[in-house]
């Protein structure tokens, strides 16, 4: 365990890489933790002295400007992550991401364990809630019933990670991608779109219909005029497992919850970055990491509350 979270009168300094819709909860809850502090954010586009005025933050270019930072939260688009981690772990700093794109996380995880070890730095990978924590609570329920299926229903809510790769496409002003579960882990696709001036719709939607973040779904997409007038960042998820423990079959558990989308996100970065300071170097995902070192305080105080 690092001095810091021994030393109770230090605090750990966090840096905030990104201020979209994460970035500003990510703020919110670095400032209510007891044992850390926002010691700023970074944008590409700051300009000199620029302060966040409804945090009273410095917000700069370049990470150095805020003196010591132990872990930059990377609120950052998935497909921008393995550079911007590369990047600060070479600084020296413990990174966090959210990144969401299931299929490429464990190559994700070994590419960034050789620079994290190199560095002696911690990188904690998709640490959002799905990935993330539902990845522990499927770890979970097949540790009491190892036999079985589990399916997790998403929705009805906003995907960040697909509004943001739908906005990506040339041609699109703003977008907003809903995940509408049709039950056993089967979801579909309605991605609404305001294009830009001249885009042609046609080719919008065979482009977005192509990406990697709707290729394997059904995916609908309906011009609009006006996406802020659709934003809901609720989202939600049920998660169910049925099967065996031990001979003993019909064994069923069940994980339900409502949420504000980039509010729970931000909040388990803020946790998982609390988590990086006491492991050893490396890059982990959460699964990979005891529950209890993502709590603020005293292992045995938590030991004694919770066993």
């Amino acid at each position: 365990m690092s001095k810091k979270m021994n030393d109770s009168n230090s605090k750990l300094a966090i840096a905030v890489v990104g201020l979209g819709n994460i970035g500003k909860f990510a703020i919110e809850a670095v400032q209510a933790s007891e044992d850390m502090y926002c010691a700023g954010v970074v944008r590409r586009q700051a300009k000199e002295g620029e302060r966040l005025n409804d945090f009273d933050l410095p917000v700069v270019d370049a990470i150095e400007k805020l003196g010591h930072v132990d872990v930059a939260l990377l609120c950052v688009p998935s497909r921008q992550v393995r550079a911007q981690a590369e990047f600060y772990l070479a600084k020296g700093i413990n990174t966090v991401d959210s990144f969401d794109i299931h299929e490429d996380i464990l190559e994700l995880k070994t590419s960034l364990t050789e620079v994290a070890q190199k560095h002696g730095k911690v990188a904690v990978v998709a640490s959002g809630w799905d990935p993330g924590t539902d990845s522990m609570m499927r770890a979970m329920m097949l540790i009491m019933a190892p036999k079985g299926i589990t399916s997790t229903n998403f929705g009805p809510g906003m995907s960040m990670g697909h509004s943001v790769a739908a906005k990506s496409i040339p041609g699109v002003k703003d977008a907003l991608s809903m995940t509408i579960p049709l039950g056993t882990g089967i979801h579909r696709r309605m991605v609404y779109i305001e294009l830009d001036d001249g885009a042609n719709e046609s080719e919008v939607i065979r482009a977005i219909k192509a990406d990697s973040y709707f290729s394997t779904s059904e995916t609908h997409i309906k011009v609009v005029d006006d996406i802020n007038a659709l934003k809901d960042m609720g989202h939600g998820v049920q998660m169910l497992h049925k099967g065996v423990s031990g001979a003993t079959h019909n064994q069923q558990f069940m994980f339900d919850m409502r949420i504000n989308n980039p509010a729970l996100t931000s909040q388990i970065m803020v946790s998982a970055a609390r988590a990086s300071v006491r492991q050893q170097a490396g890059a982990y995902t959460m699964i990979e990491i005891p529950p209890v070192d993502y709590l603020a305080g005293c292992r045995s105080d938590w030991i004694k509350k919770l066993v």
